[in-house]
C-alpha cells in the first residue's frame, strides 16, 4: 500500500514524536465525543470487529458509537491519515485492506529505517540511555510473558517504547514519525500473529536478545537480533494453516 499520500495528515505525529514517552499510553484518554469514538473504532478495526475491506457506513456506525453523523467522519478521516481507513470519495470509506505483500512492504521499511537507527543509537548512547532501555525493557518483560489477545492492548504500550527508548540516543523526529506510521499500520498484523494458536513464539526472549546485544554495545549483534525479531511476525503469518487468516 502506498503510504505517500497520506503522509501529509499525518504531520501531527510529528509534534507527538517529540513528546516524552513518560506516562505514555496506547489508548490516551478522550477528551471529546469524536476522540472516543475515534479510539473506539481504531480498536475496533484492529480487533478484526470491522474485517479488512469492510465498508464503513456512517449511517450506522453514527448509532453503534453514540455520536453524530460529522463527528464520526472526522474520526474516520483522522483513520485515513493513521492507514487503518481508506477514503473512497463520494462512496464512503473502508477498513483498510490486509495482505501478505502489505505486511511484506511494511516489514521491508521497517527493518530498512529501524536497525540502522539502532545501530547508531548503540554507538552514541550514553548512560541515561542505557537507563531508559533498561526500564523499558523491564516493563516490558512484566507484560509479555506470555503475550497474550487478552493483554495486546498494554503490550502494545510498552512494546512501542522499548523500541523507541532503543533508538532514543540518535532517531530524529521524522524517523519517529515513519516507524510509528508503520507500526500502527502493523498493529493489526501483530494481533493476527499473536491469536494463531500453534505459534511457538517467544516474543521476550526476541526482545531479550536485542536488548542483552545493547547493553553490550554490540551493535551489529543487535542490528541482526532485531531484524530477525521485525521479520518473524510476518514469517509466522506466511506459515499460518489456510484459513486461518482475516485476510487472502
Amino acid at each position: 500500500m502506498n503510504l505517500l499520500p497520506s503522509l501529509h495528515p499525518l504531520a501531527r505525529l510529528l509534534v507527538e514524536a517529540d513528546r516524552p514517552l513518560a506516562g505514555d499510553t496506547h489508548e490516551p484518554h478522550a477528551r471529546t465525543l469524536g476522540e472516543q469514538a475515534y479510539h473506539q473504532l481504531r480498536q475496533h478495526i484492529i480487533e478484526g470487529r470491522h474485517p479488512p475491506g469492510a465498508k464503513l457506513r456512517v449511517e450506522h456506525l453514527k448509532d453503534v458509537y453514540g455520536v453524530g453523523a460529522g463527528t464520526l467522519r472526522e474520526a474516520l478521516t483522522r483513520l485515513v491519515s493513521d492507514a487503518l481507513v481508506v477514503a473512497e470519495g463520494q462512496r464512503g470509506f473502508r477498513v483498510t485492506p490486509m495482505s501478505i505483500e502489505d505486511l511484506e512492504n511494511i516489514t521491508r521499511l521497517r527493518i530498512l529505517i529501524e536497525v540502522d537507527a539502532l545501530r547508531e543509537s548503540i554507538r552514541r548512547g550514553d548512560a541515561a540511555w542505557e537507563q531508559r532501555v533498561r526500564q523499558s525493557f523491564e516493563m516490558l518483560s512484566d507484560s509479555e510473558q506470555p503475550v497474550s489477545i487478552q493483554n495486546r492492548s498494554a503490550w502494545e504500550v510498552h512494546n512501542r517504547r522499548f523500541h523507541e527508548e532503543l533508538i532514543s540516543a540518535a532517531a530524529s523526529s521524522w524517523t519517529y514519525l515513519v516507524l510509528r506510521v508503520l507500526s500502527q499500520h502493523g498493529e493489526r498484523y501483530r494481533r493476527v500473529s499473536i491469536g494463531l494458536e500453534d505459534s511457538r513464539r517467544d516474543v521476550h526472549r526476541e526482545h531479550a536478545c536485542i536488548f542483552e546485544a545493547a547493553m553490550r554495545r554490540a551493535d551489529a549483534r543487535a542490528a541482526l537480533a532485531l531484524e530477525d525479531h521485525i521479520s518473524t511476525t510476518l514469517m509466522t503469518i506466511r506459515q499460518a494453516p489456510r484459513g486461518s487468516l482475516p485476510f487472502a
